[in-house]
């Protein structure tokens, strides 16, 4: 495989490299990066395969003090998994931190963390996907940090296999140590080209903000959306939770990621987002399945129809999301 990609201009902030033409922090050869479960358990083999994954990156890992235990569905108390994540993230010698497996949990442990300790800890990235929408969600507003959406140490497709999934590894790294390339869809529901902050994550997990203290507002935001084991009509369902609590007031575009197992959702996602007026591209590999690519929620992207893709980062993102 290519070494990983290096920003050719990065400036250095407690010790994690960020590059003043996107904002984003990027990691190094010898950066330190830890892996904790803030949500579902982890398979001990799985996760110890992709730390070794991580570790062939000639990064160092560290693992949370609670990163294995188990209380049924969740990966330990909400304190010890709030506790493992707060830890990680104020600790300056740890450059990003990466999230061992989605499920659920992420949103139980949001009133725990100490945002006011978190924001003084300065930029890192922090790494996940489904259940971690959660996260990537309030990191946004209470840090104004990008996040970076993305298959997870002890998940597919890194670590059931011997080998991770090529393209989705290689997109991983990319994306970590450079700048991840454009995410090409494989359909247009709506054309044009919108320009804004890339925000959203997993469907199901923005729809259960809603009537929270952090439900989301997308105006003047390209949202992506994704999901797995959701029928047709849960999604028309969520959708409209999201259109009727006015989270979707002012979106300027949509990039449609994985639908896996979720029968044929275009359908509904045509009817309920079409009347928007704005740009829909679909087909995404962002979220389940593979391969699974790599996208900065928080940073500016462009949505480009003629393309069917989503690119981005375009310059620092002065927004949260």
């Amino acid at each position: 495989m290519n070494e990983p990609a290096t920003p050719t201009s990065v400036t250095v902030v407690t010790g994690v490299a960020v590059s003043p033409e996107t904002g984003t922090p990027h990691l190094r050869e010898g950066d330190t990066v830890a892996v904790v479960s803030p949500s579902g358990p982890p398979n001990a083999a799985l996760l110890q395969r992709g730390v070794k994954l991580l570790e062939g990156l000639g990064l160092k890992v560290v693992l949370g003090r609670h990163v294995l235990d188990r209380e049924g569905y969740l990966a330990g108390s909400d304190a010890d998994r709030a506790a493992d994540l707060q830890a990680a993230w104020c600790d300056p010698a740890i450059s990003a931190v990466f999230c061992s497996r989605g499920g659920y949990g992420a949103a139980r442990i949001l009133d725990l963390l100490d945002w006011h300790a978190m924001r003084a800890a300065g930029p890192k990235i922090l790494l996940g996907s489904s259940d971690i929408t959660a996260l990537h969600h309030v990191f946004g507003v209470e840090l104004g940090l990008p996040t970076l959406h993305g298959p997870m140490p002890a998940c597919r497709p890194l670590s059931f296999e011997e080998e991770p999934e090529p393209v989705t590894w290689d997109h991983l790294r990319a994306a970590l140590f450079g700048h991840a390339p454009p995410v090409t869809g494989d359909r247009v529901l709506r054309e044009g080209r919108a320009e804004g902050v890339l925000a959203g994550g997993n469907l199901s997990l923005l729809a259960s903000l809603c009537g929270t203290r952090y439900q989301p507002s997308f105006a003047g935001r390209l949202v992506l959306l994704e999901d797995v084991g959701e029928q047709p009509y849960r999604i028309d369902r969520m959708l409209t939770q999201l259109l009727q609590s006015g989270a979707l007031d002012g979106v300027r575009g949509f990039a449609l990621g994985s639908w896996v197992e979720c029968g044929d959702p275009y359908p509904v996602l045509a009817e309920r987002l079409l009347p928007l007026g704005v740009p829909v591209i679909a087909g995404l590999t962002v979220g389940h399945g593979t391969p699974q690519r790599s996208v900065w929620l928080g940073g500016l992207g462009v949505i480009d129809t003629e393309s069917c893709s989503l690119a981005g980062l375009l310059g620092p993102a002065d927004q949260a999301v």
